[in-house]
C-alpha cells in the first residue's frame, strides 16, 4: 500500500543535498599538483587559506593561497619550501588559521606560521622542526581541542605526539603497529585515537596511557589500504576492501568490535576511499582517489545505520581533496559542505547545498559547531585532562578573531640532567641565568620576526608608493 512505501523512504533533510562545482574563474588554475604516490588528501583548507602540495624539484613544497586568490596562479608564486624531500601530508591548526603542519619524506615534521595576508615571498624557515621519526612522515593531524598538540605517524610505524609549544616529543607509541599506518583519527574530545594499519587491524588507542583499548583484526579482508575515523558518538567508521576487491564501508562500536554494526559493499574501483565527516549533521562524504565522484551517507542510530544519500559526479578524476571546516561555509546559501578538488593542474571548489525556500538562517542545518578556541592548553592535556570542543553559533556567519602568534620556547636539553656538585649558592644563580638566557633568546627571536615583518611592510609600502 502507498502508506507503507512512504514509510520506507526515510525522512532526511539531507536527502536533497546537491553538489555543484564553481565556475571556472572561481578555480585556482595552473597548479602543478604533487605526483608523489601517497594516499593523503594533498590539500588542506580553512576559512582563510587553501594549501596544496605541489611538485617541487629536489625538495618538498606546498602552496598557501588566500581563498580569494582564484584564477591563474603565477609560476613564480611563492611556496612553503623548507623540506628537503617531498611533502606527504599537511594539516591546518584548528585553533589558529595561520598555522599549518607538514610531514615529509625527509623524516621531519615542520610547523609554519603564514603571514596575515598570505605569502609575499617563499618561506623556508619553519617556526619549529620536529625531529623524531627515522622514516618518512606520511600523516600529521592536530589535536581537536588542546592547543599546540600535534600527532605525526611515519613509515617507521611510529606515532609521536608533540607539544609544539616546546618542540618536544611527549608521547611515542612505538610497539603498537607492526606495519605501515594508513590513517590516524582523533576522537571528538581527543582522548583517544583510532588507526588503520597495513596488518588489516583497526585499533582504538588511549595515547596517554599507551594502551590499545580495542582492536579488530581483518576489519576489511582486502589487501588495499583502509581508513578509520571516529564519529561524534564514539563509534568508528571504516573504509576498505573485501576479499573480492570490492570497496566497503563499515561501522563499529569500540566497546565490542567482534562484529560490525553494519557493512556496505560499494563497487570494484581500486581507489582508496577518503572519508570526510561532519559531526554536526552526521554526514560522511567519501572521495575515492582517482574517482570522479563524491558519495555521501547519513549515519543514524536506526538500521541500516549508514544511509546512502546521493552522489556528486563529474567528468574529471580527483587527485586529492580539501574539506572546509563548518565555520568557513556560507550559511546564507545553505551550504553544508565545501570541497576543494585537486585535478592535475587546478583546484576546483565544489559546493554542497540543501535547497531551502526561505532566506532566514536555517538552524536545523547549522547546530552550534566547533569554533577556533581550544578547550585546553597542551600541558593540561598531557597531564590527563580532557575538554570537549568549544562550540560557536553560525547564525550571523563566522567572524574570525585575531590569531595569536605561535611561540615556541625550546626546552633546554640539559635541564633534566642532574647537576654536578657545586657550591650551595650556585643552583639558584644557574636557574636565574637559564631564565635570563631564555628571555634573551625569546626577545632575539621576537626582534627577528619584527624585522622580517617591517621589511615586508616596507616592501608593500614601496609597492603602493609606486
Amino acid at each position: 500500500t502507498p502508506t507503507e512505501i512512504t514509510r520506507v523512504v526515510r525522512q532526511s533533510k539531507f536527502r536533497h543535498v546537491f553538489g555543484q562545482a564553481v565556475k571556472n574563474d572561481q578555480c585556482y588554475d595552473d597548479i602543478r599538483v604533487s605526483r608523489v604516490t601517497w594516499d593523503s588528501s594533498f590539500c588542506a583548507v580553512n576559512p582563510k587559506f587553501v594549501a596544496i602540495i605541489v611538485e617541487a624539484s629536489g625538495g618538498g613544497a606546498f602552496l598557501v593561497l588566500p581563498l580569494h586568490k582564484t584564477g591563474r596562479i603565477d609560476k613564480a608564486y611563492p611556496t612553503v619550501c623548507g623540506h628537503t624531500g617531498p611533502v606527504l601530508d599537511i594539516d591546518w591548526c584548528p585553533h589558529n588559521d595561520h598555522v599549518i603542519a607538514s610531514g615529509s619524506e625527509d623524516c621531519t615534521v615542520m610547523v609554519w606560521q603564514v603571514p596575515e595576508n598570505g605569502l609575499t615571498s617563499s618561506m623556508s624557515e619553519p617556526v619549529v622542526v620536529l625531529e623524531g621519526h627515522s622514516k618518512r612522515v606520511g600523516i600529521v593531524t592536530w589535536h581537536p581541542t588542546a592547543r599546540n598538540v600535534l600527532l605525526s605517524a611515519g613509515c617507521d610505524n611510529l606515532i609521536i605526539i608533540w607539544n609544539v609549544g616546546t618542540g618536544e616529543a611527549m608521547i611515542s607509541l612505538d610497539d603498537m603497529h607492526p606495519d605501515v599506518i594508513f590513517s590516524v583519527s582523533w576522537s571528538r574530545n581527543g582522548s583517544l585515537i583510532c588507526t588503520a594499519c597495513k596488518d588489516k587491524k583497526v585499533r582504538v588507542i588511549d595515547p596517554r596511557n599507551q594502551q590499545i583499548t580495542a582492536e579488530k583484526d581483518k576489519a576489511h579482508e582486502g589487501a588495499r589500504p583502509m581508513r578509520a575515523i571516529f564519529l561524534a558518538d564514539g563509534n568508528v567508521f571504516t573504509t576498505g576492501f573485501s576479499r573480492m576487491s570490492e570497496r566497503q564501508l563499515a561501522l563499529w562500536n569500540p566497546k565490542n568490535m567482534d562484529e560490525p554494526i553494519t557493512v556496505h559493499e560499494m563497487d570494484t574501483s581500486n581507489g582508496v576511499l577518503l572519508p570526510f565527516y561532519d559531526p554536526d549533521t552526521n554526514v560522511v562524504y567519501l572521495c575515492g582517489k582517482g574517482d570522479s565522484s563524491i558519495r555521501y551517507f547519513e549515519i543514524t542510530d536506526e538500521a541500516p545505520y549508514v544511509h546512502y544519500l546521493n552522489t556528486f559526479s563529474s567528468k574529471e578524476p580527483q587527485r586529492g581533496m580539501g574539506y572546509m571546516p563548518k565555520r568557513g561555509l556560507d550559511v546564507n546559501k545553505c551550504e553544508i559542505a565545501r570541497f576543494y578538488k585537486l585535478h592535475e593542474r587546478k583546484c576546483e571548489p565544489i559546493i554542497m547545498t540543501v535547497p531551502r525556500k526561505s532566506d532566514l538562517f536555517q538552524d536545523d542545518l547549522y547546530p552550534d559547531t566547533a569554533g577556533p578556541d581550544c578547550a585546553l592548553e597542551a600541558e593540561e592535556w598531557f597531564e590527563g585532562k580532557n575538554g570537549d570542543p568549544i562550540l560557536i553559533s553560525l547564525k550571523h556567519g563566522y567572524i574570525p578573531g585575531k590569531n595569536r602568534d605561535l611561540k615556541v620556547i625550546k626546552k633546554n636539553v640539559l635541564e633534566g640532567k642532574p647537576a654536578k656538585k657545586v657550591e650551595p649558592t650556585a643552583p639558584k644563580n644557574e636557574a636565574k641565568m637559564e631564565e635570563l638566557l631564555r628571555e634573551v633568546k625569546s626577545l632575539r627571536d621576537l626582534v627577528t620576526l619584527q624585522e622580517r615583518r617591517i621589511a615586508k611592510l616596507e616592501e608593500q609600502v614601496a609597492k603602493v608608493a609606486i
